[in-house]
């Protein structure tokens, strides 16, 4: 992956964020097109699913509590497929139970962020997950 980064930038790093919550949405994508980060989002884990197919995200941002699709099926469903196994997923949620934590764990998850979270946060999880400096 060639990345951009000066300070920083993540100029072209493909980030998505799946949430129900058009604040949160708009909040992580103000946040991350800041940083030069190429941010595609979704409402739900069917509309990502497709998405993540065709964009192939380098990280992906999802929230466990979502209708249709919970972020924990999400995860594991991108876990699942070979083509994705690789790409780190961090569970996004208001919750912040020891129980909520181990199940994401479990589905995969390579990180849990309790909302709200700050830009610190969401630049920290990229730079440990995907920016090897």
């Amino acid at each position: 992956m060639n990345l951009n980064i000066n300070g920083n930038g993540l100029a072209g790093l493909k980030v998505m964020v799946i949430d129900d919550s058009k604040t949160i949405r708009r909040t992580a994508e103000t946040l991350l097109k800041k940083e030069g980060c190429d941010v595609l989002t979704a409402v739900d884990g069917f509309e990502a699913l497709a998405k993540i197919s065709d964009q192939k995200p380098a990280i992906i941002f999802v929230d466990i509590m979502m209708p249709r699709l919970d972020g924990y099926q999400t995860c594991a469903l991108i876990k699942n497929n070979p083509q994705f196994r690789g790409t780190p997923v961090i569970m996004l949620s208001s919750k912040d139970g020891l129980f909520d934590k181990a199940r994401g764990r479990i589905v995969g998850a390579e990180q849990y962020l309790t909302k709200p979270f700050t830009r610190d946060e969401l630049l920290g999880a990229i730079h440990r997950h995907v920016v090897t400096v």
